[in-house]
Order: C-alpha cells, then structure tokens, then sequence
C-alpha cells in the first residue's frame, strides 16, 4: 500500500512577520484621518495600508486630498499606498472595477503620482484583489491580458521612481491565477506577491493552506518576491469578538514578511458609501473599534498590553469540548464584579463552574485571569455573547445552576444605544430562558434586575434634611421600597431590564422553570472596576485614591442602600437552595434601612479613609434619577432568613483596601485619619 508523503514546507522559517493596519479613507475625512493616527500610536503600529483611487486623483478635489493625505500619513507611519479604480472616462465600461482601455494609461497615472508624492513612499500596491470581480471585472478582460500589461508597465514605472512593487492581493487565494501572472511575466517585475484571508468566509481553509499554495507556485517558477497578507481580518457582525482576537493572533503568526489587518473602525450602517466595500452585513464590522468608538476586546488587550503581551491571554478562552457532560453551574457576566465574587465562592465550594462572558468590560479579563490562577482546575471559560443564542443553549445543556448577570449596565449607554440595549437586556435573557426550557430537567435560574424598574418614584416626596433626601412617607422611611410598588420603567435601560425581569417571572408561571429575580440596588466591593455609569462606589473609591476629582449628577444628597458584594453572594446562594418554594417571584435585595448613604455621605467616608477631603463638581441630573431609594429587603429576609452583615464603613474600608492593594498602595483604615483640605484640582477624565 502506498502511503501518502507528507507535504514538507518550501520556504525558510521567517521570523515573527511585522503587523500593520489597513485603514481605507474618503475625500475629506481630515478628522478622521488624525484619529486613525493617534490610535496607531496607541497600537504602537508603524505602517498603514491605505487605498489611492485613481477615480478620485483624476479630479481636483481627490488629488488635493491626496496631496495632504499621504505626506501626513507618513509623518508618523511608513505608507503603503493600494493604488486601484479606474476613472469613469477611461475604463472600457463606466465602473471603478472596470479594465482601462488603455494598459499603458494606469503607468502614467502612477508616473504622475510618484513624481508629485514619490518622496514619502518605499512600496506600491498595484490593484486590490484584482481576481475579485468586485474589485476587477475580469470579464470584461479575457484572460487578464489588459491586467498583465497595465500591472507590469506600472511596476517598472515605480522601480523607475526607486520603488518597491506589490502584487495586489488576491481574494480568494488562486494558485491558477497566479500560475498566469508568472505566465505573462508579471512576477518578475513584483517584489512581494500579497493575499486576503477572512476567517469568517465559508469557504475559508486557514493560513497554512492558502499560504502553501502560494509558495509552491513561487517556488516553481523561481520568484523571489516575499509573501504579505495585505488584508485579514474577522467581522463581529456576529457579535463574536473572541474570534477576532483568536484569529488576529493567528494572523500574526503566519510564515510571511508583513500582515496587514482590516480595520480599525466599523462602517456606520446608516452612512457607510454604497460600493464594493460595503456588499453585505459583515463588511461593516470589520473594525477593532465600534461605530460608537467604543473598543473591542482585541483593540483593548492591544493597546494595554502591547502586541507580545497578547501572548498571555491563554485563560481567554472558548471551551469547545462538551463530552465529558459534567455538571456545572454558569454564570453568565462571569467575569464581572459580581460574577467573579460568585464564582469564587463556588469554586471555593468545590463546584465546577463555567462563566460566560464577552469580556467586554474593561478590566474584566484581570478577574478571569484572577480566577484562572487561583482556581483554573475547576473553571471552566466560554468566551462568547448573551446574544449568540446557539452559544448560549450550548453552554446551559449541562448547566445544574444558573446566574444570569450578562447585560448592558448603564442608563447612560441606553440613551445613546437603546437597540443594542435592547438586544443585550432583552433578547439576551429569552436565549437564556429558552436554553433552559429545552433541557428535560431545567436548571434553576436566578437573574439579577434592577431598582429602576420602578422608575423615578415621581409620586414620592422627598425632603432635603442636611447631606440627603428622606421620603416624607414614614413607612418607607422606615422599611424602604417594597415589591409592591408598581413598576415604572424610565429609560431604556429600565425598559430592558424590567422586560427582562418579567420574563423571568412569567417563564416560571408559564413553563413551570425554576427561577428567581433580584431587584437589586447598589452593590460594592473588590474586583469591581468602577466608573460613573456603573459601580459608582467604586468609582469615587478609585477617583479618590488616584487623586482625581469627581464630577456627580444632581446635588449629591441622593441616598442609596448600598450591599456589600459578599452580602450578596449570601442571597445568591440561599435563593438557589429555596429555589422551589421562591421561584417566579422577585425581591428587592441591597443593603436596606440599615445600610444607606449619600453620594456626599459616602464622599465624606472615603475623605476619612483617603486623610483630606475630595473635590468635587456637580453636574445636571440625570432623566430617571432616583432622589431616594432604599430596598424593602423583609420579604426576603422572611423566606430566607437572609440579612447583610457588613455595614457601610465596613464595607466600604474593605472595597478601599482592595483598591490601594491592587495598586501596591499600603494602607490601614483601623481608624479614620483627621482630614485635611484637598488642594489639588485635577480635571475628570
């Protein structure tokens, strides 16, 4: 019998290839164009590829645009410019992806650009993707006879200019195509031959592949030009960012010279040009940024860790292997503030736990990492999002619990996104129930909600009494908000999430599902990297200790019940133990009557634990903003048996020595220090 010989590779180990960005510009985007910069110098990215459209160059107006473009390009980057598009009156056909009819026109265009820019450029990108039809209509060019003598009298117009060439890259990758370039002696006057690759194509078949086919056609036909990937890239239409940051890592280690990744901002839907660029939903999420300008993970872990750093990441992770079918509890949001106290709690216990989270959150990914090495042989990791309902029932098929703490979080980001909130908050807590309703034995669910679902409490009177606000109503001055209070949902995040929460309830009337909803108010302690919109506890902990100043909404004398997060984790636990006799019904959970604040009071409380006092500025408050909400937490406490156990200062001296420990900052809070006025002023950030 004969055994097949292993095809062995034809070309010598490359060292680690150089990993640029591929950025594409319109006429007049002089804004944009110094964002991309900045944001290449927060990459530590030294070259851009960049698209140069004849079209647009034949016209005054483009080739002003160019003439500032590429010389403010290459103040801070080496420039590789893709020249491409054909102008309208020369093609043989009115299109940009039209043949020239005239070959030798292409080379005078590129004379006349490189004797006026020649000066700030080392290579040139001959066409992009010219065997794509979109790109190049080989259709209107039998055999590619026009492509060959218009790409080799421009290549050595640019060797005539001291340039280097690149054969635009083919997409898809085509060792025939490229067989007939060699054929009509296009390769020989080509220094690097580029590709595309897009992992999320469907008929895409890796790196390894695609790139072997190439070096087998150079190598047969003697070309020494370098191999480049002059685009790779992974859309997130999907919402899967992890698979752009495995595949982005995958791209940087390919046996080539260069890689060139596509992009850094998605298309905004709504404004993006219709063209060749834009054919389907994938191509406008392409970007390592959001339309909102808001990061993904990739470009997160990129810019804080640095290109080699991203090595490290080996606990971001996708559990794939469902065989063993063990049982776990899931926490979705896992990696969050509250997840991870949760999580810890289990694992401590012995439990399997799995966390589903997209890691979305900035710093999130030091809590997986904080979980992964104190705990990493009973953690497992499923790195995806609440939206990706196949995800999900992939996850929860062998789930014997459920925390579902996966959302949009900040009333802020719902006012500027309410569909995506909507999506998250909404829609991402029916997949959860779904999933959990096809299991023959459904875990029991506990979900965690909001005190905004019962709105701006408009019916209330509050009164101003010194540092807070006190409700004019004795009893709920003495016992807080009850269940019993209507729900009355004020901005989208309330909408999403008292939707959220009623579908919960409603699934386990309806379907019989064990489950459970907290109506939480604001909970506090370590591993929560706070900000203004969310995890406000924090936040003036971590403003204060970085010696910064905070800016509130409102007077300041909003009063909260504020639960310390292992409280919380208490209230967890024994939901899930008395799961039947509490499912389908919701309950207030925080720190009640016993454990309120203001915003000033727990400024002044910090100050004490800081020694002087922090400054402050006040902002206009915020649509739906509570004056006054405290949690009834009886009815929980009756079937439970459940109360807090750590007071405000209590609470907030161990949220504040986790931060300054985390920060290699000593400190003892045995007794508060004599404060002392603030003197410096530094601006919010």
């Amino acid at each position: 019998m004969n055994k097949t010989k292993k095809t062995q590779p034809t070309h010598t180990p490359l060292a680690a290839p150089t990993i640029s960005l591929a950025e594409w510009f319109q006429p007049g985007e002089h804004a944009r164009v110094d964002l991309v910069l900045s944001e290449l110098k927060e990459l530590g990215v030294t070259e851009l590829r960049t698209g140069i459209s004849w079209a647009h160059y034949a016209t005054p107006e483009g080739k002003a645009w160019y003439t500032w473009l590429i010389p403010t390009l290459a103040k801070q980057v080496q420039v590789l410019p893709c020249f491409q598009n054909t102008p309208a009156d020369l093609g043989v056909t009115a299109k940009t992806s039209a043949p020239p009819k005239d070959p030798q026109a292409f080379a005078g265009f590129l004379e006349t650009f490189l004797s006026e820019l020649g000066t700030h450029l080392t290579w040139v990108e001959l066409w992009n993707g010219p065997n794509n039809k979109r790109e190049y209509d080989y259709t209107l060019d039998q055999n590619w006879t026009t492509f060959s003598d218009m790409v080799s009298a421009a290549a050595q117009v640019a060797r005539q200019h001291g340039k280097k060439t690149v054969l635009g890259g083919m997409n898809p990758v085509d060792p025939n195509w490229l067989q007939l370039m060699s054929d009509r002696g296009v390769l020989q006057h080509i220094d690097a031959v580029g590709i595309h690759g897009f992992a999320d194509d469907q008929e895409w078949e890796g790196w390894e592949t695609n790139l072997q086919k190439v070096r087998d056609v150079l190598s047969r036909n003697n070309a020494k030009a370098e191999l480049w990937i002059t685009a790779a890239g992974y859309s997130t239409s999907q919402h899967d960012e992890y698979r752009q940051f495995q595949e982005f890592r995958n791209a940087c280690k390919a046996p080539v010279n260069k890689v060139f990744w596509y992009t850094l901002h998605d298309l905004d839907v709504n404004q993006a040009p219709e063209g060749k660029f834009h054919v389907d939903s994938r191509a406008c999420s392409f970007g390592l940024k959001n339309v909102d300008g808001s990061p993904k993970l990739l470009y997160r872990l990129w810019a804080e860790n640095g290109l080699d750093g991203l090595d490290k990441f080996s606990f971001i992770r996708r559990k794939e292997d469902f065989s063993d079918q063990e049982r776990y509890s899931v926490v979705t949001g896992g990696a969050g503030f509250v997840g991870t106290n949760l999580a810890k709690r289990l694992l401590e216990q012995g439990k399997r736990v799995l966390i589903f989270d997209n890691l979305s959150r900035v710093g999130v990914e030091r809590n997986l990492q904080w979980l992964h090495q104190n705990y990493g042989d009973k953690l497992e990791v499923y790195v995806g999002d609440i939206r990706d309902l196949q995800a999900v029932k992939r996850v929860m098929k062998y789930a014997n619990e459920v925390y579902h703490f996966a959302a949009q979080v900040a009333v802020t980001t719902s006012l500027t996104g309410p569909i995506q909130d909507f999506e998250i908050n909404a829609r991402g807590v029916v997949n959860v129930l779904e999933a959990i309703r096809a299991q023959d034995n459904p875990p029991p669910l506990v979900f965690t909600s909001t005190n905004k679902v019962y709105g701006g409490l408009e019916d209330l009177r509050f009164i101003p009494n010194g540092t807070r606000y006190n409700p004019s109503d004795k009893h709920i001055k003495a016992n807080g908000i009850s269940e019993a209070r209507p729900l009355d949902f004020h901005s989208p995040y309330g909408c999403s999430k008292g939707a959220a929460d009623q579908y919960v309830v409603d699934y386990a009337r309806t379907y019989g599902i064990p489950a459970v909803v907290f109506r939480m108010s604001c909970i506090y302690g370590p591993h929560q990297y706070g900000n203004e919109d969310q995890g406000w506890v924090a936040h003036f902990a971590i403003r204060a200790i970085e010696n910064k100043a905070i800016s509130i909404y409102g007077d300041g004398k909003q009063v909260r019940d504020i639960l310390f997060v292992e409280d919380l984790v208490d209230a967890f636990l024994l939901a899930q133990e008395n799961i039947q006799e509490l499912s389908g019904q919701a309950f207030n959970i925080g720190g009640g009557v016993k454990n309120t604040t203001s915003l000033l009071e727990l400024l002044d409380l910090i100050g004490n634990y800081r020694g002087k006092k922090v400054n402050l500025s006040f902002g206009d408050w915020r649509p739906g903003d509570q004056h006054y909400y405290v949690s009834d937490i009886r009815k929980f406490h009756e079937a439970t048996g459940w109360y807090p156990k750590n007071s405000v200062q209590e609470g907030v001296a161990k949220l504040y020595q986790w931060l300054c420990e985390t920060r290699g900052i000593e400190v003892s809070l045995k007794a508060p220090v004599a404060l002392e006025q603030e003197t410096d002023n530094v601006a919010v950030a």
